[in-house]
């Protein structure tokens, strides 16, 4: 493949582009010093079960089942001014912004993420992702399961998925088989949780951080798989 052919970049946010571990030890942080470690858990409790039950983290739809649980503490709504207006450009991991414009010239650049209707759009569009990408945003319940609908509105010859969750990376592979060039990025608590990452088979590229892809050519993203002692030459 040239670089004159139809191509499209997939980028998830969360631990890929933008850190979502530092966002939510922030939340953790500010939940503590403004209504104490037993209040904080009962969040926390109610965030977990409502990701299990969906998919994907809800940031808001928890703050609402804790205030179905204490609906007399007013108070805690004050996270939801924390979490709409949280500095997330200042979240954006070094290199993300530099990554989508080095891919953009070969191609088109997309966000695909998981996320609710409301916070998720709203950390990409303050992050400044969503302006880098000309708004080519797609945020589904499970991305994976979704890749008809990311073939109608942005067709192409070959697709590259940059993520860090080794499990999505597997199920797209599956779906769109040589048609992806999967990609790594081990950044964040699931990249680095090394049991699951070893029940998944290895990604066409891996990279340590997305920094990295700023300074990537075209032949190491469009390619057939290799090994991970390959991958861009970066990871040993």
């Amino acid at each position: 493949m040239t670089d004159t052919e139809n191509l499209v970049f997939l980028f998830d946010v969360d631990n890929t582009l933008l850190d979502n571990d530092r966002v939510a030890h922030d939340l953790r942080h500010f939940l503590i010093q403004n209504f104490g470690v037993e209040r904080q858990n009962c969040y926390w409790q109610h965030f977990e079960q409502l990701r299990n039950e969906l998919g994907y983290a809800d940031y808001l739809g928890a703050l609402q089942r804790y205030r179905v649980e204490f609906p007399r503490d007013p108070h805690m709504l004050k996270v939801s001014e924390f979490l709409i207006d949280y500095h997330f450009a200042n979240r954006l991991y070094p290199g993300s912004l530099d990554a989508i414009e080095r891919l953009k010239q070969w191609g088109a650049t997309v966000i695909l993420s998981d996320g609710d209707a409301v916070f998720q759009p709203r950390k990409v569009e303050r992050s400044g992702l969503w302006d880098a990408v000309d708004g080519r945003v797609l945020i589904y319940i499970h991305k994976e399961q979704m890749l008809e609908d990311v073939e109608q509105r942005y067709p192409a010859r070959h697709y590259v998925m940059v993520d860090d969750k080794i499990r999505i990376l597997t199920a797209m592979k599956k779906i769109w088989g040589k048609r992806l060039t999967t990609v790594f990025v081990a950044q964040g608590h699931y990249a680095n949780d090394t049991a699951e990452v070893s029940k998944y088979p290895p990604a066409d590229v891996s990279v340590l951080r997305i920094g990295e892809l700023a300074t990537a050519e075209l032949p190491m993203l469009v390619r057939e798989p290799v090994s991970r002692e390959r991958d861009l030459g970066m990871v040993g």
